[in-house]
């Protein structure tokens, strides 16, 4: 098996996977069944030997919580971060209101991530069925957000989007969000396994390096809780998402700051490469 195959695979399991389509029964209106999620993910391949995963230990990174890939998998050769960009019609529809998402954008957080984590499921299948021991972190029992001993509330052991930064598939926004040649608006995943694969270059040095620092997401934000001096405050953040969740359990979401802004769908103008 090689990435050609993996990356095949995913594509075809996103596009035949009638979880990527809204059903009548999961619909918040009628007028969504039907309605695709993701378009095709993206993948970049990393070292599980990357010596960024023992710099996210850091407490001003992660912290000492963050477990790297060997201690998730202790024979890992290769990190798969993919990205699953969401469809036209979810982030138009989250363009309009600056105020509460859209409930195109709800379904995508929501049913989107069910998706996400089932794609996760049938990689580790095909890899561990190919002979090659593998796991997704964040679907593993151990998997958790936090840390009460450093005071660390809003990041994980295992943080998808520092792997995609050490994979190559993009740096980071003000938003916090990871910016690829898709764009910020999706959903990010990973997956370990002791196969051996051709690594991805990391073509950018800073981390915040496709960022134009616009400033959109902060005018987009409806928490005010991003700024150009201090990024974003999670905290003003979650306890917007709180008061979503209480409006529409089980549902919840955001995402104004991915939407109608330069890093939407891409890497901004300007900063191609």
């Amino acid at each position: 098996m090689n990435k050609d195959d993996i990356i095949t695979l995913a594509e075809r399991y996103i596009n035949d996977s009638p979880n990527n389509y809204i059903t009548e029964e999961n619909a918040i209106h009628p007028r969504y069944k039907g309605m695709q999620i993701y378009e095709a993910p993206i993948f970049a391949f990393g070292s599980a030997d990357d010596e960024l995963y023992i710099k996210y230990k850091s407490h001003e990174i992660i912290g000492s919580h963050f477990l790297c890939p060997a201690e998730w998998l202790p024979n890992a050769n290769t990190v798969i971060s993919f990205f699953l960009p969401y469809t036209g019609a979810i982030k138009a529809a989250n363009s309009i209101d600056c105020r509460w998402p859209a409930d195109e954008w709800l379904h995508g957080r929501y049913e989107g991530q069910n998706l996400l984590k089932q794609l996760l499921e049938y990689l580790e299948k095909i890899l561990t069925e190919a002979g090659f021991k593998s796991l997704a972190p964040s679907n593993d029992r151990r998997f958790k957000m936090g840390n009460a001993e450093e005071n660390v509330e809003y990041t994980s052991n295992w943080s998808e989007r520092h792997i995609a930064y050490a994979c190559g598939l993009g740096t980071f926004g003000l938003s916090k969000g990871i910016i690829t040649k898709k764009g910020m608006a999706g959903r990010l995943g990973s997956v370990l396994t002791e196969l051996d694969l051709p690594k991805n270059s990391r073509d950018y040095s800073d981390i915040y390096e496709y960022c134009t620092m616009c400033g959109l997401c902060i005018e987009r934000c409806p928490a005010y809780a991003i700024s150009i001096e201090e990024g974003k405050k999670s905290m003003l953040c979650s306890n917007f998402l709180d008061i979503v969740r209480e409006q529409h359990r089980p549902r919840f979401g955001c995402g104004k700051c991915q939407v109608s802004v330069p890093c939407e769908s891409r890497i901004p103008m300007g900063l191609s490469f």
